[in-house]
């Protein structure tokens, strides 16, 4: 196979057949032979050297080099790397290429704008269009622990460091979303991604990002820290749309700028409801104890505060819409005031049970 087709069959591979778009981002990523190589996947570096007819140490060295930079994947022992295979689909390869520590956004700042144009353009309106159809969102708002931890009846895949606690290996990668954004002149309103990056993958996912250079492995007592700095930052805890404390790669700790699902769904005009479950809970005011501060309004990523005369009072004070609201306690965690609250407005069975069970 010549390397032109190559780079075509790896586009189609990734579910975007034609795009001059992801082409220009996989010549990016790999050379002409690289591309080859990865179009001859999947197998060891033994059949594709045969398949390609380039030499076995040069078929190795090279597929580990793509390993590194986030377009393989060894099946099995990570370590070892006997056996690739190509990004199984467009998701794993958003993430693994571009949530990378050995990226920076500023020095990658081409490599990023073309992921910024593909997925603007191309990407995001497939995902939008994904996520407004599907019967049942996939994640689910874990409502700040701060914000809940003095409740009665907390269910443990709701209380966030329970959710870490639950996991055998933890680490942190940058975030994708964030980085693409940064690179052409958005960065998060909120957040810093380059100070700490907050995207924590558990189990395999782990494993795969310490290995191939891409994260940092956390202890738990840090993973507990980070979780505090997250809901400080006012960043949404987001987890698969299951009440499953393991058995996921991946929880993301989400902005409503620059993360890929509510700016798709904005982008399409769809409410991110579609995608995002609201928690079990919703915030409440104290009007009494609100000083008109309006950082709640700042916080809030959905819209669901805003200011008014309470009760015939001379100021204004915080009025929270509860079905605007996601129940993701942000704007509890930042009242410094303790006007706002959080109270349980939905039973257990809102948190979908692990399918086959």
């Amino acid at each position: 196979m010549d390397s032109d087709r190559a780079y075509d069959v790896l586009v189609e591979r990734l579910g975007y057949e034609g795009s001059s778009r992801l082409r220009l981002i996989l010549e990016d990523m790999m050379t002409s032979d690289q591309a080859v190589m990865a179009a001859a996947l999947p197998g060891t570096p033994r059949e594709v050297a045969e398949k390609t007819g380039f030499d076995l140490d040069r078929t190795t060295a090279e597929l580990d080099e793509l390993f590194f930079m986030g377009v393989v994947f060894p099946k099995g022992d990570f370590h070892k790397r006997e056996y690739f295979r190509f990004a199984r689909n467009m998701g794993q390869f958003f993430e693994s290429a571009m949530a990378r520590t050995q990226r920076d956004p500023e020095r990658d700042s081409h490599f990023y704008k073309l992921w910024h144009d593909f997925s603007m353009n191309e990407h995001y309106p497939r995902l939008a269009e994904r996520f407004n159809s599907d019967p049942v969102p996939f994640q689910r708002i874990v409502p700040a622990y701060k914000a809940i931890k003095d409740l009665d009846g907390v269910l443990p895949c709701e209380n966030y460091p329970e959710i870490l606690k639950a996991q055998k290996r933890i680490s942190t990668v940058p975030c994708a979303c964030r980085y693409m954004e940064t690179s052409v002149g958005h960065a998060c309103r909120i957040h810093d991604e380059k100070a700490h990056n907050v995207c924590l993958q558990f189990g395999r996912g782990a494993e795969y990002t310490v290995v191939s250079g891409s994260g940092r492995e956390l202890p738990l007592d840090e993973a507990l820290a980070l979780s505090d700095r997250i809901e400080e930052d006012g960043l949404l805890h987001m987890m698969f749309n299951t009440s499953a404390m393991t058995g996921f790669n991946t929880s993301c700790n989400c902005c409503d700028d620059c993360c890929m699902i509510p700016v798709p769904m904005k982008m399409a005009g769809y409410s991110v409801e579609k995608a995002w479950a609201k928690s079990r809970y919703v915030a409440y005011t104290l009007p009494d104890e609100c000083n008109g501060c309006q950082t709640c309004i700042d916080r809030c990523p959905f819209d669901a505060i805003e200011m008014g005369k309470v009760d015939g009072s001379k100021k204004l004070k915080a009025v929270l819409d509860p079905e605007k609201c996601f129940g993701c306690g942000v704007c509890v965690v930042g009242c410094e005031a303790g006007a706002l609250k959080m109270k349980v407005v939905r039973p257990p069975d809102h948190i979908p049970a692990p399918s086959g069970r």
